[in-house]
């Protein structure tokens, strides 16, 4: 009987669920970022102990289950620290992101359960070669990108982005526009962008479509990939993007190429803050004047308050209704709707 295999959710651009392949070990100088790999799992314990399936879905894990992820990097400061540079001799790895994301665990916050560990198997292979993420790539020609753009971004991780995309997305439905979600920046987690959709997005899209376990690259190949991704994006003709920057444009996952690139269609700009005085720090020191302030930091009308008397911005909690009311006001003002 062939082996079974966890498909994660890394794999879901590719047709590891239609078509065969082969698994080899191979030499580490061979190994690259995106690289497709078999994972065999070794120790699972606690709440961790799952894996993002391609389809979004948490599914648990016994000892000795095969799964198939991508080589990446991340580098998260609230979670985890890891790559698949770190991996020593003995094959050892982590699920990273619980999506199939491989690497070493070099840092992890001592409030993060232990992630699931993993023998390196081998590379999945096809007529000798090795398969790679970027082999599943639209092969499309890059146009300029025009779509009127919501942009969100944060002073950090779990500063709230995912909960204002969804509320902001629900409220351009109510609109009658054609609504394209995506997240530009960050690590491969499917339940982001999957939100997205149950919000009404008609399209959602990440960098994972364009070939990227994480957005953590060398810049060049990330201008790259971001012009596949905002390519795809522009041939959906959407009426508005709503595009999420990952986490904070300080952290080495790209966000400042993110939002340069997308500068000139930008018309509304939330930034999603996990304390009051982030604001102040991100705004002054990425040079971001955000239209409107949400996230953690807005959960109370103390925190409203503080974040309206430190900076001036429009500071919103988009929990109650009237935040709510007062958010699609301005969307429809800068939409001229």
């Amino acid at each position: 009987m062939p082996p079974r295999y966890f498909l994660s959710t890394l794999t879901r651009i590719a047709d590891f669920d239609r078509h065969p392949f082969d698994v080899q070990p191979l030499p580490k100088a061979d190994w690259a970022t995106g690289d497709y790999v078999v994972g065999k799992v070794q120790t699972l314990k606690g709440p961790l102990a799952q894996v993002e399936l391609a389809t979004g879905r948490m599914a648990h894990q016994m000892e000795g289950d095969l799964v198939i992820g991508a080589f990446g990097i991340r580098k998260a400061t609230l979670e985890a620290v890891g790559d698949w540079q770190s991996i020593q001799a003995d094959g050892l790895m982590q699920n990273l992101t619980l999506a199939g994301l491989f690497g070493r665990l070099t840092s992890a916050s001592y409030l993060l359960p232990q992630l699931p560990t993993l023998s390196y198997e081998g590379h999945v292979v096809r007529q000798g070669q090795k398969v790679q993420m970027q082999d599943f790539v639209p092969k499309i020609a890059p146009v300029p990108y025009s779509r009127p753009t919501i942009l969100i971004i944060g002073t950090s991780m779990s500063a709230g982005k995912t909960t204002t995309a969804r509320v902001m997305i629900h409220l351009l439905k109510q609109l009658d526009l054609k609504v394209v979600g995506a997240k530009l920046t960050g690590a491969g987690r499917y339940r982001d962008i999957l939100a997205m959709a149950d919000a009404g997005c008609d399209r959602i899209f990440d960098f994972v479509d364009v070939g990227l376990p994480s957005s953590i690259a060398p810049p060049e190949d990330f201008r790259a990939s971001l012009q596949t991704l905002l390519s795809l994006i522009e041939a959906e003709q959407p009426d508005v993007v709503v595009a999420e920057a990952g986490a904070s444009p300080h952290e080495p996952y790209n966000g400042a190429i993110a939002m340069a690139a997308l500068a000139q269609q930008v018309i509304f700009t939330v930034l999603c803050a996990s304390d009051p005085y982030a604001v102040v720090g991100v705004s002054q020191s990425f040079g971001i004047q955000p239209d409107v302030v949400t996230g953690v930091a807005t959960s109370t009308t103390a925190g409203v308050e503080l974040v309206e008397k430190l900076t001036g911005v429009v500071a919103l909690n988009l929990a109650e209704g009237a935040a709510q009311e007062k958010l699609l006001a301005l969307l429809k003002a800068v939409l001229g709707l």
